[in-house]
């Protein structure tokens, strides 16, 4: 099956500093390891372009971008906690990820293929509407799933974010909003202390009152309970849902060897993890699945767990 791929070398400009763990590298280990597992040259390439302020400000209040740019251009090596880093480049090379979010969305809603995983960074699920954070300045997925509501008139788009993290940000954005399932399947609160959101009574509120589901898992759990997690609360979510488009948060920071979680899975779960959710997809959109990579800070084996992703959106 075809499967597009948004890549772009730009993205290694955005650079945090010595020893930080959202370096460069990481997706120089992403790119390895789809060559590595011979994944690389069945993928499609696709080209985009940065997004534009105003497409930013889908998400994100436009006084917001408007700082992370002038922040960039003052010379300024953080932003909102000193773990959200810049340099001179990250505006543009953040603005150029929610781009090519975008791009993936409307070139799988064109037919050009079914799925696409998009091996952008910085990541962004952590970036509120007016706020950087853990590592995040815009928000990739709550922008692109918001230009599939307004560009291309979608009324039901689910994100499924497996990274070891609550998305926070993507939460918050679309928390009161009945058109965005947002489910998070990530270490408890408190178990692990960033972002400390993510309980299972977080459900939405108004008019999002039950689009919201977080699915906390305890120190340790592996493939045990991801399985249990996704067989009893993420899929049926799905069934009652019925998305027009899925979209994930492919987070790799739940490995056994990732320093910054305390989960426990290997590379190939998240095959399986992957293959679970696109039956899912294959029932109510069509097949059509855009995954925007998130975390994954353990070098060693960061390629393989993103190949055995990638493997699964291939078919």
């Amino acid at each position: 099956m075809a499967c597009l791929l948004i890549y772009d070398r730009r993205f290694l400009d955005h650079d945090p500093g010595r020893a930080h763990p959202e370096c460069p590298q990481r997706l120089s280990a992403v790119l390895d390891g789809l060559r590595s597992a011979g994944l690389a040259g069945r993928l499609r390439p696709i080209s985009f372009r940065q997004a534009a302020a105003d497409q930013l400000a889908l998400v994100h209040e436009p006084a917001y971008v408007d700082l992370v740019r002038l922040m960039c251009d003052e010379g300024f090596t953080s932003i909102g906690s000193d773990d959200t880093r810049l340099c001179a480049k990250s505006y543009d090379v953040a603005a150029l990820a929610a781009g090519g979010a975008m791009a993936a969305c409307d070139a799988v809603m064109a037919g050009t293929a079914r799925r696409a995983f998009c091996a952008v960074r910085p990541p962004g699920h952590h970036a509120l509407a007016d706020q950087a954070m853990g590592f995040c300045l815009f928000n990739n997925a709550a922008i692109a799933a918001e230009h599939l509501r307004r560009r291309h008139g979608l009324e039901r788009v689910a994100i499924v974010d497996f990274d070891a993290h609550h998305g926070n940000g993507t939460q918050s954005v679309f928390e009161s909003c009945a058109s965005v399932l947002y489910v998070s399947i990530h270490e408890r609160p408190g178990s692990i202390d960033f972002p400390g959101s993510g309980q299972a009574d977080e459900v939405g509120t108004g008019p999002g009152r039950g689009y919201t589901l977080n699915v906390p898992l305890s120190r340790g759990a592996g493939d045990a309970e991801y399985r249990a997690a996704i067989e009893r609360e993420i899929l049926p979510a799905l069934r009652r849902f019925r998305p027009e488009m899925l979209l994930l948060s492919a987070g790799f920071d739940a490995l056994a060897a990732d320093a910054i979680s305390h989960l426990a899975l290997e590379p190939e779960s998240f095959g399986w993890i992957t293959e679970q959710l696109l039956t899912a997809a294959d029932h109510y959109t069509g097949g059509r699945v855009v995954s925007i990579l998130e975390g994954g800070y353990a070098l060693d084996c960061l390629g393989a767990a993103a190949a055995r992703h990638v493997a699964a959106l291939l078919g």
